[in-house]
């Protein structure tokens, strides 16, 4: 290898990690705070010095690397179920490989100067504008083959508020224009969301509406309860919604539904 130097080795994989962490929470539709990402990053720098120790056993190096996105991971989305953890460190994990996959391929076909990959940490000593057009070139594909391996599927993100007999909650929720679950006597609109969501507030033990609703897994019962006040993305919603609840129904990193008939209001 040619001379190294710690610092630039360590920020550049600071930068690159921070741009792969958020292209995992994008791909997997995950909010995260920017100090939790920013710290996250911080332990991918550390973790680049392994390209200072002696050539380590391909096994040992996958190993090491599963350890490693679990802890990032951990540090930029928090805790989740054991399913979810591990969906969000192996799409980590892959979309780390897809990146390292181009470098590898441009080191082997090009051979930049200033550049080198030594246990699967790629090291640059070359521009920092072309660090920065690289790695967002990298990020960029990787949100066109999100697009074309998922398609269009009209669901978005938002962020749901609802005033529940004086209580005050919070989540983030899909947009899902499949959704047309209604409170069959009043006709209107209802919220799917995990029961988790509202913890032990007591608006649980409401008098609450049985709701009938079809899927394409079948038929199922939800608990509804209306909301005196929602608001989605900022905007306040005029029309009175049911939230219906649900235990295990939403296997996803997101736990509620919005129908989108209900934001075009």
């Amino acid at each position: 290898m040619r001379t190294v130097y710690v610092d630039v080795l360590v920020v550049v994989n600071i930068f690159i990690d921070f741009l792969l962490l958020l292209g995992t929470g994008r791909f997997l539709q995950l909010k995260s705070k920017l100090l939790r990402l920013i710290l996250a990053s911080l332990l991918g720098g550390a973790q680049s010095l392994v390209a200072l120790l002696p050539e380590i056993p391909a096994a040992l190096n996958i190993l090491l690397d599963l350890l490693f996105a679990s802890a990032l991971v951990l540090i930029a989305f928090g805790k989740a179920d054991f399913r979810s953890f591990l969906k969000r460190t192996l799409v980590f994990f892959g979309v780390s490989f897809f990146f390292c996959g181009i470098m590898v391929f441009i080191y082997s076909a090009f051979r930049p100067k200033g550049m080198e990959v030594y246990n699967d940490v790629v090291y640059f000593n070359i521009s920092p504008i072309l660090l920065i057009i690289l790695t967002l070139i990298c990020y960029y594909i990787m949100r066109v083959l999100r697009k074309l391996t998922m398609g269009e599927t009209g669901k978005r993100l938002c962020t749901v508020k609802l005033g529940i007999a004086g209580e005050a909650i919070e989540f983030r929720a899909v947009i899902d224009t499949g959704c047309e679950v209604r409170e069959p006597f009043s006709g209107e609109y209802v919220i799917i969301a995990e029961r988790e969501l509202f913890g032990n507030k007591p608006v649980l033990n409401f008098q609450k509406r049985i709701i009938p609703f079809n899927s394409l897994g079948g038929q199922g019962i939800l608990e509804g309860i209306r909301a005196s006040r929602i608001i989605i993305d900022g905007k306040e919603i005029s029309n009175r919604v049911y939230i219906g609840l649900c235990s295990g129904v939403l296997k996803s990193d997101v736990k509620a539904i919005v129908p989108y008939a209900l934001i075009k209001i």
